[in-house]
Formats: C-alpha cells, structure tokens, sequence
C-alpha cells in the first residue's frame, strides 16, 4: 500500500554477528547493577552507546541483558537519526509518540488506482481514513509520554538523545516489573512478564511470543555496529530461561487463532474479512477460491498500510471495500490473518497477480518514506513467509517475493496509478536474511547477470517528497540503486515512456519508480566500465555506479530470455493471459495487450518463472459462474524494469548466462 492515496491495500508510502560470551565488553563486565562507567575522553567515541546502556540498566535496576535485548528487538540498536517509525516510535527503544510523528505525515498528491486490478467488474472506490484523536490512540502507541512522566526527561530529548531514549526505556520496564509484583533482580529470567508488558501487546500469544524472541537474543548474543557506528555487544547467557507463568498471569485475552494458517513461530488471529453481496449485485472484498487446486499460488506481495491497526482491521472487516491475507502489527509482529490463502484477495492491482498471490500488509499509518520498520515485525513477517513458500512451493527470491512497489501494471493505462509501497526504505536484505536466503556473489566478476546488494546502511541514494514535494529526505539507508543515461552521476536519469508518455525527465522523488533497481532484484549486464556496470532495463542501457571496493551489485547466474533470431522486438506484458481460443463460449475473452515497451534485439533479461497463461473470471457474488480458465501460450516472467514483466515464450529465446 502506498501512504499518500487513501485506495489503503492498492496504494503505494546491518546485519549483526552472534557474540559468544568471551566477546563482551568491559561495560558488560561490570557488576550487573553497579555504577556504570563515567563517560569520559577514555571511552572511545564508538562504545559510547554500550555505556549508555550500562547507565540505564544501573540507574533503573534493569539487568543490562534485559536491557540490550529489549533494544535489539525494537530497533537493532539504532537510532535512525531521531526519526520516528513507522507507528511513531523513536530511538533505540522504540518510545512511541505518535500524535507528534503524525503531525509530520504529508499525503501526497497521487493517482490511486484499482487494488483489484480486474477490468471485468467496476473497480471500487476508496474513502479518505479518519485521523485518529490522541484519546483513540491505544497504549503501546505512546509510551514515550509514559517515559516522560516516569523519568522527567523532556519529551522532545527522549525523541533525540539516544542515551535519553534507553533512560526511557529502562524506566518502563522497570515500571512494568513493579506492576506486576516482580522484584528489580538482577536475574534476567525474573524479567520475563516485564519484557512481555514491554511489547504493548494486548493477547497472551503475542507477549508470550515477543518475550520469548526477545529471551532468544539473551541467550544467543548478538553483536554489531548500529547505523551511528555505534559498536554494541549483548554477550551470551544460555542461563536466561523464560518463565512463562508470569505471561499467563497477566490475564491478557486469548486471541482465536484456530482458523489461521501460520508458522508456529509467530503470534496469529484470525479476524475474517466479509464475503458480502451489498447494493446493486456489487460485493467485496475477496473472491472465494480453490487454490492451489484450481491455480497455483507463485507469489506473495508486500505491502505497508498506511493507517493505525485499528484502522487496518476495520477496513479489512468492510464488506464494501478490499481486503488482503495477512496484517502484521509493527510494535510486537502480532498477525491477524482476514482471507483464506485458498481464496483471492483484492489488493495487488493486478488481477493476475492477485489471482496466484498472498498479500501482507505492515502496519505503518504516519510514516515518512524515511522511516522505519521493527525488527520484531521483520521477523515476524519473515517466518510467516518463509512457512508459505515452503507450504505452496513459492520460491524465495525478489522474482516471487514481490513488493508491491515491483508489481506491474496490467495495462498500459494502469501504468501511471501502480503503487510504490513498501519502497526504498523497506531493507530486503535483512528480511531475506532471516529467511535464511541471504543475496550473495554467484558468479565471477565477470558475469552476465548480476544480483543488486548494496550496504543498506551506507547506501543512501539522495531522494526528495518525503516531507513536501522538491524537498530533500533526510540521510537514510536505502534498497534502492539509481540508473543513468550514462556512466556518471551526472548523467540524466533512465527515462519510463510508460510513466511519462510525453518522455519527461524522471526524478528523485521518493515516489518515483522510472530509474532505480532495488536489492535481489537481478538484471542481464549490457556493458561495463571502470566502477560503473550497465544492465537492461526498460529496454535501455542503464548504468549503475559499481565499484569493486564498495560493490551494488554482485556476479549471479541464471537464465535470460533475447528475441528470437530475425526479430528487431517483441512485446512486453503486464500480465499473463490465455489466449482468446482457451476461453469458453459466452465469456469474453481478456486482452492480451501489450505495454508500451518493446524488448529489443540483442537485449537480454533475466527469467524469473516460467508459466502457462490463465485467468480467474470471478465478475459475480455467485460463485457458480467462477471458473478458471487455462491456455496454452508459455510465458516467461522476466525483471524488465524496477518491476516485473511477462514475455511469450514464442516471441524469445532462453539461455543460461555466462558465469566467468
């Protein structure tokens, strides 16, 4: 979904080293509630944050594991330069304020277009969400006014001082154990309840299952350097054990998960979404279906919502509007499941995509395309999608794990209203990190293919549009990677006809999509020079900035798709559609139409599937004229631009790529 339309599920908005024990730190080394280290020209500039913590714990009587772990959890340790998430929360801590960051939020002026993506039907129209009132805000939505009352540190100083901000953080956990009748010890595994209270979570599973994550980074450890530089170190105690009585006295509500379809690894209900008739033969929000016995399920798309929780349920539960599979809470990767994976959900903008996909949305309704996303939420959602693609076979990679930002138009009219969330700040490497299939060199340097992975922390593209139009975004850590004309950062950007039919100039605009590629996402190498590659792209050259010491891209092999010998181009599709002779009698053959590229002779482009043409035809609240309708044509999914695109396999030749 993308934050500045209110079309919600059709709109667009550093990894770390396990530490063993013997790795910790002279701050760690301390009495675990004894005075912390005066911060002194002594402390290297670079530990200033693990004495900050020492601090925090020794002042507020939190084991400093708790501490750390509690963090990790919440924010990897960083600070993300004062700027809010995507719930309004701040610092290493995750304090959340969001009135203050959604006095900030900007909506942009931007098409909104069709989630369902059918020309079948009429598309439905969206309404404008309500902006929710400081008293409509839940708890765990503004637990930095909290720490201030606690602390009597100003609120605007826990927003931007790090060390201010785990000060916070400490003062609530130990608010928290006292609540619940603990005792401030020194044994972390005393700390569990609190933990749990910590995560905002308003069921058992949820707490129980953010605690225990967080208990899971205290006996592993974790060490790495924060987007600060920040050098932090969480050393191993395999001692620390969950208890967890004290969740279960806390008498939080049970959550009816026994319809879900989730890992259980994860914290998941099971709130439906209305199939309803309404109006004049109208209905929404979903389709009912057979999947994967009628079609096959080869993608999932992420989205970001753009509104509160309460918001997001509310709309998914509205028979008059769209819903989608799967929404994912930010502050503690709670899931709510609404729509069957057997079933089609409304959301993608694509009806073919929508047909063979699961659609997850991730909470975030104030957040600036410079925002940022937890960790608990990045691994909640990464184990509820690695348990999909192992349960329908959806392999996990950019190809088919798809952003909604990488979903193409259907047709060439729809180009201009696709959505751009969960953009270039959204860290594809971390998420599919966690899934176990990190992106990694595959091919010698002088490959034919090559797979996007920049730093994401020290790759910060200069983007403007996060707070108003032409104005330039703070510095942040990106997935995206810019093209040129040429091979220098001067060079005018590569141009979308699609886009901008007129051939205007594409821009910088956070919202842009005309000129970048994005981390996994692999492109065929059109030439090289120096630290610049070239790839195709939109069927141009465009270049990259690459160097050896500081690679954006690394070799890959796969296959890749060139026009048939004798042919100067061929078509380029939004969608993969049977052809006219496989429809039955009395049903209206779909389009296959073209988009306005072309793939040139002697380009290449990187093959992410292969598959038969099909299309669901679901026009009616009657389910009895549903049918799915299969041909013959063989199509090749192929990364043409920063999104995917069809080509029939008829019209190409396939070949596996060079990997010198």
């Amino acid at each position: 979904m993308h934050r500045s339309t209110r079309s919600f599920p059709g709109r667009r908005p550093r990894t770390g080293a396990r530490a063993a024990g013997t790795l910790a730190t002279a701050a760690l080394l301390l009495p675990l509630l004894g005075a912390a280290p005066p911060q002194t020209e002594s402390v290297p500039p670079s530990a200033r944050l693990q004495g900050a913590f020492a601090s925090a714990a020794a002042e507020y009587q939190v084991p400093q594991s708790v501490l750390l772990g509690v963090s990790y959890l919440q924010s990897r340790w960083d600070a993300h330069g004062g700027a809010p998430s995507v719930t309004g929360g701040y610092g290493p801590m995750h304090l959340t304020d969001a009135r203050t960051a959604l006095a900030n939020t900007v909506v942009h002026d931007h098409a909104e277009g069709d989630a369902r993506g059918d020309d079948s039907r009429a598309p439905l129209k969206a309404t404008e969400a309500d902006v929710p009132t400081d008293a409509q805000l839940p708890a765990r939505l503004k637990t930095l006014v909290r720490a201030a009352e606690l602390t009597g540190i100003p609120a605007d100083e826990l927003r931007s001082d790090p060390a201010a901000n785990l000060r916070g953080g400490a003062a609530l956990l130990a608010a928290a154990q006292k609540q619940l009748g603990e005792p401030l010890s020194a044994n972390p595994a005393d700390w569990y309840g609190a933990v749990a209270k910590f995560s905002g979570a308003d069921d058992a599973a949820t707490a129980a299952t953010y605690a225990n994550d967080v208990f899971a980074v205290i006996r592993d450890g974790e060490q790495r350097t924060t987007d600060a530089g920040q050098e932090v170190t969480l050393a191993a105690d395999e001692a620390a054990q969950p208890q967890a009585s004290q969740v279960e006295a806390m008498g939080l509500r049970k959550a009816d998960a026994s319809q879900t379809e989730c890992p259980p690894t994860v914290s998941c209900e099971w709130i439906p979404a209305p199939y309803e008739e309404f109006g004049d033969g109208d209905y929404g929000n979903h389709d009912l279906a057979d999947r994967p016995n009628d079609q096959s399920i080869d993608y999932i798309v992420i989205h970001d919502t753009e509104a509160t929780w309460e918001q997001t349920l509310k709309l998914v539960q509205d028979k008059t509007y769209l819903a989608w599979h799967y929404s994912l809470r930010s502050t503690d990767g709670h899931i709510v499941q609404s729509v069957k994976a057997k079933d089609v959900g409304w959301h993608a903008g694509n009806w073919y995509v929508n047909a063979k996909s699961i659609g997850l949305e991730h909470e975030g309704f104030l957040a600036q395309p410079d925002s940022w996303y937890t960790e608990e939420m990045y691994r909640s959602s990464s184990r509820l999608v690695k348990y999909l693609s192992k349960k329908y076979g959806i392999p996990l990679d950019r190809q088919h794990i798809l952003g909604h930002d990488t979903v193409p138009g259907p047709t060439t009219s729809t180009i201009k209203t696709m959505h751009t969330d969960p953009g270039p700040y959204w860290d594809w490497a971390h998420y599919f990190a966690l899934m176990g299939k990190s992106f990694h060199r595959t091919a010698g340097p002088d490959s034919q293919v090559v797979t996007i992975n920049p730093d994401f922390a020290s790759n910060q593209p200069r983007f403007t549009g996060c707070v108003k139009a032409g104005v330039v975004c703070a510095p942040h850590g990106s997935s995206a990677v810019r093209v040129y004309t040429e091979p220098r950062e001067d060079a005018p950007l590569i141009k979308d006809i699609g886009l901008r039919p007129g051939g205007q100039d594409s821009t910088i605009d956070v919202n842009d999509m005309a000129s970048r590629v994005s981390t996994g996402q692999q492109y065929a190498v059109a030439d090289r020079k120096g630290d610049w590659t070239a790839i195709w792209y939109l069927g141009q050259k465009a270049w990259f900035k690459n160097p050896a010491k500081q690679p954006t891209a690394v070799g890959a092999k796969g296959l890749v798709v060139t026009p048939k010998a004798g042919a100067t181009d061929v078509p380029v599709y939004g969608r993969a559609y049977p052809e006219a002779a496989a429809y039955p009698a009395g049903m209206t053959p779909q389009a296959v139409s073209p988009l306005p590229y072309k793939l040139l002779a002697g380009q290449r482009y990187v093959v992410g599937g292969r598959t038969t043409g099909e299309y669901f035809y679901s026009p009616t609240f009657d389910t009895t004229s549903h049918r799915v309708v299969k041909g013959k044509d063989v199509y090749y999914e192929i990364q043409f631009g920063h999104r995917v695109a069809f080509v029939r396999a008829a019209d190409v030749e396939v070949t596996p790529s060079s990997v010198s």
